[in-house]
């Protein structure tokens, strides 16, 4: 099937501001989109609340509204903007939530607008608990025993009849707000009102606790014709309990046989197609380690934090195949990114393990509650790949930039084996550096499982990167050895200097053959040594006459030679050796003055003038320096984006000769001015003259 020929406009919401609960995955997500329907020739609207993301590129829209996400800047936007189409499943739960409150007080039948990608019905079934459960039911699929409660006095009699512990769910929701575990009735109280008061119907889901079980994701996808595929499954290394966000994440899943495996797969496959969703979909499941008992925790029709996992994991881009089906295309039409021959309706197949590490603010918030459980605490995470799971985690934990090289965390060492324990209990963002150093002290495998309920799988394989560590410590490195400890993850040793070097110390350092592998640098080398920003002064050079237009050139006189200002409305010309490329020097020179590189041209020292260089015709080439910035009070300014300006330096760079870039006595770069500005310069100096009395 071609593109769907009434899409014409297409309106996108973004996701707001990253906030504590939601990192950056749904910019990525948005930005692909974005792309997608501008190749497709649409008509991009986007509205985003958050300036500094990629998505709000001016190049990935046609109109970009930098607005609050709130349905009434929504619905003045759609007046204006009149769009026929509305894409809300990229933008997380932020733009799910807007879109079934511009439909239900009928704003987008009104308007002609029609949701695409993810419909309102299953969005409803994934996201009202009620109809998630009845939905769950009619497919025979297995949900935790749990009742919906819009108050907490009936919140409270349904724990009482489930049994404690209990946890909370609030609908429509993201990363778990306002969401708890309540081991009794005053906790239950104190969550239950937070979760009604945050949910945007005042409904929350009161559920049986089932923390200790597997939880297993699934990321499906789905188009309008029935084809549905399982891109990616993940496992978490904490059981249900902890928040998929706050939780290391490996994918594929690894530890479960592949009758559980199927038998998920299977499900997650009915369950998308029994809701209708078009599109991604993430599918959570609890699975009871004892035995084949599941259960679905939650359905998330839209793009997800996991969407954006999954993609990077598999290659398989996620947003971008969402978005082609909603503006409609099948599975069997997009091509495969991954092979580039294949279609996106083949499953992706890894050999490889691929661990997400999460990332937390607690170094911001030192007083912030460090436990973890089902209201997501993260700002990020970190992704790495390895052969195997010990490869992967050991990238991960030193690209999570917590100071950590190793699993030995030094601030554990002094700590008895009781203290460890009840910090393991804690479950808190350390707990995988309280496991292992408790390895360290002789606890075993079983012992830690029936603390935390970690799949023994993981645990093991923490044993296992001890036992190469302790091999290191006290057999001779030899090559098999070392090439061992490479393939499970353990790095070189790294040393480091940092203290805000500048760039004389840095070099005077390499010169000495010092083996230093990462540098710190800081205001030395970012701004200047103790300035902490950048400064300047105006000075007047000419006034333009308003009658004729033309300028009258201006002087600032000084006993100092050199801060004697060019009169004049000026610009630049960079002069390059055409065989070479490199520079010359730079010409001061007057706006209007013209130049011809076939002619010859004299340089002279503004100062020295008998210091002369003579440039042959044909032997040098000219590029005005100077870009307007502001006109007659408006900008005519574009700003570049970040790369095109590195790209600039790095050329720039290329065209110093190796004499101006040495740091120990630099050659100069000449800065000379034109013959006709320097005469101007001259008369204006000998017009000024002092008279005595």
């Amino acid at each position: 099937m071609p593109l769907d020929p009434t899409i014409k406009k297409v309106l996108v919401i973004g996701s707001g501001p990253i906030v504590i609960g939601q990192a950056a995955e749904f910019d990525y997500a948005g930005a692909q989109a974005c792309r997608v329907l501008k190749k497709a020739g649409l008509n991009v609207v986007l509205v985003n609340s958050n300036p500094a993301t990629i998505m709000t590129d001016s190049a990935l829209a046609d109109e970009i509204y930098l607005e609050p996400l709130t349905v009434t800047t929504l619905k003045r936007i759609i007046e204006k903007e009149r769009p026929d189409s509305l894409l809300a499943g990229l933008g997380g739960q932020t733009g799910l939530t807007l879109a079934i409150q511009l439909n239900e007080d009928g704003f987008l039948d009104k308007m002609g607008v029609r949701l695409i990608g993810s419909n309102l019905t299953a969005i409803a079934k994934a996201e009202d608990r009620q109809l998630f459960e009845d939905t769950m039911a009619e497919i025979d699929q297995p949900t935790i025993p749990s009742e919906i409660a819009n108050d907490i006095q009936t919140a409270l009699k349904i724990a009482a009849e489930i049994g404690y512990p209990i946890i909370v769910r609030p609908a429509f929701t993201m990363g778990g707000t306002g969401g708890g575990i309540a081991a009794n009735k005053e906790e239950l109280y104190n969550i239950a009102e937070a979760g009604i008061r945050l949910s945007p119907i005042n409904q929350i889901l009161v559920e049986k606790c089932i923390s200790g079980w597997k939880e297993i994701e699934f990321e499906v996808m789905r188009d309008a014709i029935g084809n549905e595929i399982t891109v990616c499954s993940m496992e978490n290394f904490d059981p249900v309990g902890v928040h998929t966000g706050d939780s290391i994440v490996i994918a594929p899943a690894v530890t479960l046989a592949d009758k559980e495996y199927q038998m998920l797969r299977s499900a997650a496959l009915n369950i998308i197609q029994a809701m209708g969703i078009e599109g991604g979909c993430n599918c959570q499941f609890a699975l009871n380690p004892e035995s084949f008992e599941y259960a679905v925790i939650e359905v998330n029709p839209r793009v997800s934090r996991s969407s954006a996992l999954a993609s990077k994991a598999t290659g398989y881009p996620i947003a971008r195949v969402a978005t082609e089906i909603a503006i409609g295309y099948h599975l069997d039409e997009i091509p495969n990114e991954v092979t580039g021959e294949t279609m996106a309706c083949f499953e992706p197949a890894l050999d490889y393990v691929t661990v997400k590490f999460p990332k937390w603010p607690f170094d911001k918030f030192v007083y912030g509650r460090r436990k973890l459980g089902t209201q997501m605490k993260a700002t990020g995470e970190v992704m790495a790949i390895g052969r195997n799971f010990e490869q992967a985690l050991m990238k991960a934990v030193r690209g999570a930039e917590i100071s950590q090289n190793s699993l030995n965390m030094k601030k554990l060492a002094p700590m008895s084996v009781e203290e460890l324990r009840e910090k393991i209990l804690a479950q808190d963002d350390e707990r995988l550096f309280a496991i292992y150093e408790s390895f360290k002290r002789g606890v075993t495998v079983a012992e830690i499982h029936e603390l935390t309920k970690i799949d023994e799988w993981f645990l093991n394989k923490l044993m296992h990167i001890l036992s190469l560590e302790r091999r290191m410590q006290s057999e001779t490195l030899s090559d098999a050895l070392y090439m061992e400890a490479k393939q499970n993850g353990f790095p070189d040793a790294v040393i480091s200097a940092s203290n805000d070097l500048d760039e004389y110390l840095i070099d005077s350092l390499k010169i000495q053959g010092a083996a230093i592998t990462s540098w710190g640098v800081g205001t030395n080398l970012i701004t200047s040594k103790d300035c902490p920003s950048f400064g300047g002064v105006y000075k007047l050079a000419a006034i333009m006459d308003r009658h004729t237009g033309k300028f009258i050139p201006k002087i600032k006189l000084s006993e100092n030679t050199e801060k004697v200002t060019n009169p004049g409305n000026k610009t630049i010309q960079r002069i390059y050796d055409k065989e070479t490329g490199k520079i010359i020097a730079d010409l001061i020179c007057l706006v209007d003055e013209e130049f011809d590189e076939k002619n010859s041209l004299l340089l002279f020292d503004p100062i020295e003038t008998w210091k002369k260089t003579h440039l042959a015709p044909g032997t040098y080439t000219m590029r005005e320096l100077l870009v307007p910035i502001f006109k007659n009070g408006e900008c005519v300014y574009e700003s570049p984006k970040v790369m095109d300006i590195r790209e600039y330096c790095k050329k720039e760079q290329e065209t110093l000769w190796d004499e101006s870039r040495r740091l120990v006595n630099p050659h100069e770069i000449h800065v000379d001015l034109s013959n006709e500005l320097w005469h101007m310069k001259a008369q204006l100096l000998d017009s000024y003259h002092y008279t005595s009395n």
